[in-house]
């Protein structure tokens, strides 16, 4: 018989992915199962979850501002409502849809579903990605049944020693079918220049992209390395990128140069890439692992209690990655760290064991496993 379980996840792909790979491993293991997904109706979740052939139930939450302006405290007297109006929802689809389980991996959405469910005594897991835990899981922790982790939970899950475990974050896509212990080949023993792959995300970054404009012109004079940079945001930042630069006399990008609004093939471009530089958010660090590449992280100062940047200090302590933070970054600084490391190929290639340590490329079936373990017995 299988197994009737509960996602909840919602408001990034870093909280959706790890879900949608979990309830991949399910299916195989037990294809009958029932498996129903509760977002919080932003457009990531309502894209990927249909999408990877599952029910989305959303309900209503949104976070609350930290000012005491009148706008904020209108907001967040509107967020208290949506808030109680999800607990309601929450037990009802729970009573419906009567579940083994329910397991939670971020987003505010998990709070009333998890919380509701502590009450009514169904077991509940949530998964906790970064180094600092969000604010949902820092609510919950002390009452789920099991906190599922990719870094230590040194500190915030005193509480609950028994009941936490390491187990690392889910991908999806190609990245599930590399081979843990691919032995990289760097791109100089092949003849080729060394080759950069950098990005900042989907949705782009205005000022890392001004940056770029920089730090490509200057590759465009000196053609170094091969580089591969992805602007997020779509054409129209792709399109301001290459306007920066012929402003800057760069016309036409000589071979070896790309510039694009997206990277589709991530995972095969993670496998090629001598050196990686991007954001440090959860999901892109357990990519980044299973590629074996090594990475400079330039973590997003703009997430919440800046764990972006305690991710990347764990990443840089277990040797895998250097770290330089956005205020620090200045085009032509970035430009000589970038030769400097690809001039390196020891340093590489100690990056690139160090990632193939920290990788876990069974951490989506780890987690079915102890999710379909918590169900009740008949």
């Amino acid at each position: 018989m299988g197994a009737r379980i509960i996602f909840v996840c919602g408001g990034s792909a870093g909280h959706v992915n790890p879900a949608l790979a979990v309830a991949d491993e399910i299916k195989e293991m037990m294809p009958d199962s029932k498996l129903l997904f509760i977002g919080a109706g932003r457009s990531i979740e309502s894209r990927l979850v249909p999408a990877g052939g599952y029910e989305l139930v959303n309900l209503k939450v949104s976070g609350l501002l930290r000012s005491f302006s009148p706008r904020s405290v209108a907001r967040n007297a509107a967020a208290l409502r949506d808030m109680a109006a999800a607990f309601a929802e929450a037990e009802r689809l729970l009573r419906d849809f009567r579940p083994d389980a329910v397991f939670g991996t971020g987003g505010y959405v998990c709070y009333p579903v998890l919380k509701k469910a502590c009450k009514l005594g169904i077991p509940t897991l949530i998964h906790e990605p970064n180094a600092l835990p969000g604010l949902a899981t820092r609510l919950l922790s002390g009452k789920v049944d099991r906190i599922l982790t990719a870094f230590p939970a040194d500190g915030w899950a005193r509480g609950a020693p028994g009941r936490t475990v390491v187990v690392g974050t889910p991908v999806r896509g190609g990245f599930a079918t590399l081979p843990a212990a691919r032995e990289r080949e760097l791109s100089g023993a092949r003849g080729e220049k060394r080759l950069l792959v950098s990005f900042w995300g989907s949705l782009g970054a205005e000022k890392m992209n001004s940056i770029m404009a920089e730090f490509i012109a200057i590759n465009a004079r000196e053609r170094a390395f091969r580089h591969i940079h992805a602007t997020g945001g779509g054409e129209p930042e792709r399109g301001r990128l290459l306007e920066r630069l012929r402003g800057m006399g760069v016309g036409r990008l000589p071979d070896g140069i790309e510039v694009r609004a997206y990277i589709d093939d991530m995972a095969s471009l993670m496998a090629l890439a001598d050196l990686v530089m991007c954001r440090a958010g959860a999901s892109t660090l357990a990519e980044l692992a299973l590629s074996a590449a090594p990475a400079l992280l330039v973590p997003s100062p703009y997430v919440p209690n800046n764990h972006q940047e305690a991710n990347a200090r764990g990443v840089s302590a277990a040797g895998a990655a250097d770290v330089v933070t956005e205020r620090e970054c200045e085009a032509d600084a970035l430009y000589r760290r970038v030769v400097s490391l690809l001039g390196n190929a020891d340093a590489l290639r100690v990056m690139s064991a160090a990632q193939r340590a920290r990788a876990a490329p069974d951490a989506a079936r780890r987690i079915a496993e102890i999710v379909v373990s918590m169900r009740r017995p008949e």
